[in-house]
């Protein structure tokens, strides 16, 4: 590696990258995990120190821990952090949008923020760029990025010929071009990598040589921990939403899938169709007549090709389990899916750095352009991409067939489009290809406190009505692609909550979009939790559908903490007052319960509000028990 420059301290790679390119610096780093956290923070401080440096930074999704919004969600979600990555490094940048104290010389621009992090923060509102994932490579030449830098896999074996792009080919690739360009035509651009030993060593597409990189950070060792989110409990509304669209993905096709629990739950169900078939079509059974036309029931004899711009770990378990099986060639031999960057937790890394490389070369990492785009080689990719299946959510649905997915109603947002608009339009122009969104259909707790999540109108629009296609609650699977705007009424009023059924229906008829006649079949006249509960409540029970299908880092403790905690979130003054009353009579040999608290730091209360914040834990958790 002749031409490659080797620091083992992150200020002197930094200062290098200054010596390269000058003061003015536009640097590209990559969503998640691919972030070299080292180099970009001591390139911060860099300008911290000389403001004659203007650093722009340009990314996208940058993880930061959870800001607590409790002294309780503090006791629960910090020493689990802690646990799973406490020596990740925190972006300085990241940390000083939060507390307000970026300097004038340094701005971060992100096209896709880490979910519900950012709603209160103003700066990062403001700097939010909306792109579809597509668009990225486009963008950072036009902005005339002149530093692209991210985190990078080392054979340990390997004289450092070769390095992996591992979690994050992504943009890497799709830039290639633009760099040579540069290059070519005398501009200032420089290529950066910081080796981590944690990231899984990805080949294909993913595997670079070393001497396409400019400045290479190998930090001292230990390295740190990659950041590996807690999986989310899965809820009985996100298994339900999975089993109707598990009947909607065909055996031999393709399959897109984002991160969460939703994912969770339709890898989950996509295993119980494959390997408990019989137990998986009683569970669609007991949801009601509500299958889409077609439905899908049958094991994966052929199997399925995945094709994501996320590899998410659910994957690895269609994989396992013979569901994930379908080949396609590559340039580098034969994948099973295709992807352009990947996050996840820790055991999910695990597996990836365990995996025998024959089988790993089977999980394709490439360029966004190949995973959500049908450009270059379109014949070889239609071919591919067969019946294809792009399942994603969104956060709401309107009676007409619009979904926001990004932003809420006064345009602050949540997370960003990503991929989602891409995938839709792929599913618009493959033969035989469906987008499925799944939205859960009200929001907040039970009772008279939930909110709709299918609404008549909404400011904000991810996918507009034009390329409606699927969309699916636990109430089953509205088919609106093509339909008039009175059959799309129809279907969506069909899969909303009955205790907003009544008052959708009133302003859809309003506004001449439905006839006043309109009554709604009988099948959709019992949407409610309490119908959900009754028909798969005793398969969660039983344990054929788990609270976390694809394992999790928490202990037994902390899992039971988490209805009970859930329930203190919504909890009212009456309900606040009940939980006290119940806790503070808690039978204190209940050793579950000690052991609670005892995981919150709460067996010994010092003071009143730790006294009182003991007593709300105990009763919530006896009211869950």
């Amino acid at each position: 590696m002749p031409d490659t420059i080797v620091h083992a301290l992150p200020t002197r790679a930094a200062e290098a990258i200054v010596d390269r390119v000058g003061r003015r610096i536009v640097m590209a780093i990559p969503v998640g995990i691919g972030k070299p956290n080292l180099l970009v923070n001591a390139l911060y401080q860099l300008a911290l120190a000389d403001r004659s440096i203007k650093l722009r930074i340009l990314t996208g999704l940058s993880l930061v821990r959870p800001a607590y919004k409790s002294d309780i969600e503090r006791r629960f979600v910090a020493p689990l952090l802690d646990r799973l990555f406490g020596t990740w490094p925190d972006l300085a940048y990241a940390e000083a949008i939060r507390d307000g104290t970026l300097p004038a010389n340094v701005e971060v621009h992100e096209f896709f923020l880490q979910a519900g992090q950012w709603l209160s923060n103003s700066l990062m509102q403001q700097s939010y760029a909306s792109l579809s994932y597509s668009h990225v490579t486009a963008h950072l030449e036009r902005e005339g990025v002149n530093v692209l830098a991210q985190l990078m896999a080392a054979r340990p074996t390997d004289a450092r010929n070769r390095l992996s792009l591992s979690s994050n080919p992504d943009i890497a690739l799709d830039l290639k071009p633009y760099i040579e360009r540069r290059r070519r035509s005398g501009e200032p651009i420089v290529t950066v990598g910081e080796i981590n030993d944690n990231l899984p060593y990805m080949t294909g597409d993913a595997d670079i040589a070393t001497s396409d990189i400019d400045i290479l950070l190998e930090p001292a060792r230990p390295h740190f921990e990659l950041f590996a989110p807690p999986k989310e409990p899965v809820s009985l509304a996100d298994y339900a939403m999975a089993l109707h669209a598990a009947t909607m993905i065909k055996d031999g096709g393709t399959l897109q899938i984002g991160i969460g629990s939703f994912s969770d739950a339709l890898c989950h169900a996509l295993v119980l169709r494959h390997t408990r078939n019989a137990e998986f079509r009683a569970l669609v059974a007991r949801l009601g007549e509500k299958q889409p036309e077609g439905a899908e029931f049958t094991p994966f004899d052929q199997g399925l090709y995945g094709c994501s711009e996320m590899l998410v770990d659910g994957f690895l378990a269609l994989k396992r389990t013979g569901v994930l099986k379908r080949h396609v060639e590559t340039s580098h031999g034969r994948a099973v899916v295709h992807a352009g960057f990947f996050l996840g937790s820790r055991s999910f890394y695990d597996a990836l750095r365990s995996m025998p490389e024959v089988e790993l070369a089977e999980i394709a990492m490439t360029g966004i352009s190949f995973t959500n785009t049908l450009a270059g080689d379109t014949a070889a990719k239609v071919a591919q991409r067969r019946d294809a299946r792009f399942v994603n959510t969104a956060l709401i649905l309107t009676l007409l067939g619009a979904a926001s997915s990004d932003a809420l109603d006064d345009g602050r947002v949540v997370s960003g489009i990503g991929g989602q608009c891409d995938f839709v339009v792929q599913a618009h122009a493959l033969p035989g290809a469906r987008s499925i969104i799944a939205a859960r259909a009200t929001r907040g707790a039970g009772g008279g406190k939930a909110t709709s999540n299918i609404v008549w109108r909404y400011a904000n629009t991810s996918i507009p009505r034009q390329l409606r296609d699927v969309y699916v609650t636990e109430y089953g699977v509205a088919d609106v692609r093509g339909r008039t705007d009175r059959e799309v009424v129809e279907a969506m009023l069909a899969i909303a909550d009955s205790r907003f059924q009544p008052e959708l229906q009133r302003d859809a008829t309003h506004a001449g979009k439905l006839g006043s006649s309109f009554r709604l079949p009988a099948s959709a006249s019992n949407n409610t939790p309490e119908a959900i509960a009754a028909a798969l409540g005793p398969a969660r029970r039983e344990g054929l559908l788990p609270v976390f299908p694809l394992g999790t880092e928490m202990t037994e403790t902390e899992q039971a903490l988490i209805p009970a905690l859930g329930a203190l979130k919504f909890a009212t003054p009456l309900d606040v007052a009940r939980l006290l009353w119940r806790g503070a009579f808690a039978d204190g040999k209940h050793t579950w319960i000690a052991a609670a608290l005892q995981r919150m730091a709460l067996d010994a209360p010092q003071s009143f509000k730790e006294r009182a914040r003991a007593a709300l834990i105990s009763g919530a958790l006896q009211d869950k028990r």
